[in-house]
């Protein structure tokens, strides 16, 4: 786990595949959800973002827990498997992208990946008000942050061929900016958005 830079006050070493199977042995709960986050353990918060209860998630929870983020892994489970659910997900993508905390805006940024995933049903305008954030974002030298500003921006040019010529325009932007950091952003999501097997997927959809 350190060898990938998962870190936390309280670290037990139990696997993915384990804690998943142990959240679907214990269903959804969002009482559950809210007792595990509270032990602190790195593990129980993960669970506790397997087994709440989107429709009961609010705002101010998602935001108390954001807060305690201290882990990539933490932050992109409750993105990925719960956050990104909520009817707050967009707005909430937008507002902690601009936030001072490395993990609450890495979780900004994961947020917008996961719902150019899982959002099947939103608009294109919705993607399209990320770019401006990303731009910024990509300036970020801090590690975490700036694969997250890279792995949104490759997300949302793979959903469909409209988004893809925009994100390849953002990136074009993004490398011309004065920045380390930003140029690896770029250049790294222009790799993969005009790689062949990407083209010949949006186009053939």
């Amino acid at each position: 786990m350190k060898r990938f830079g998962i870190a936390g006050n309280a670290v037990l070493g139990v696997s993915v595949p384990e804690l998943r199977a142990l959240a679907k042995k214990a269903g959804r709960s969002h009482e559950l959800a809210l007792e595990l986050w509270e032990t602190e353990i790195h593990e129980a918060r993960i669970v506790a973002a397997l087994v709440d209860e989107p429709e009961k998630v609010t705002a101010e929870q998602m935001d108390r827990w954001a807060g305690e983020f201290d882990s990539w892994d933490i932050c992109d489970a409750c993105c990925g498997n719960l956050f990104d659910k909520t009817k707050f997900a967009h707005a909430k993508a937008l507002e902690w992208s601009g936030a001072d905390s490395e993990f609450v805006k890495r979780a900004g940024f994961s947020m917008m990946a996961e719902l150019a995933v899982h959002d099947k049903s939103a608009k294109d305008a919705k993607f399209v008000r990320f770019f401006p954030s990303i731009r910024k974002g990509s300036t970020d030298e801090r590690n975490f942050v700036r694969k997250a500003v890279n792995w949104a921006l490759r997300q949302i040019g793979k959903r469909n061929a409209l988004l893809n010529k925009r994100a390849i325009a953002v990136a074009g932007e993004i490398w011309k900016l004065d920045s380390k950091s930003a140029r690896w952003v770029a250049a790294d999501a222009l790799r993969e958005l005009k790689s062949p097997r990407v083209t010949k997927r949006l186009h053939s959809a």
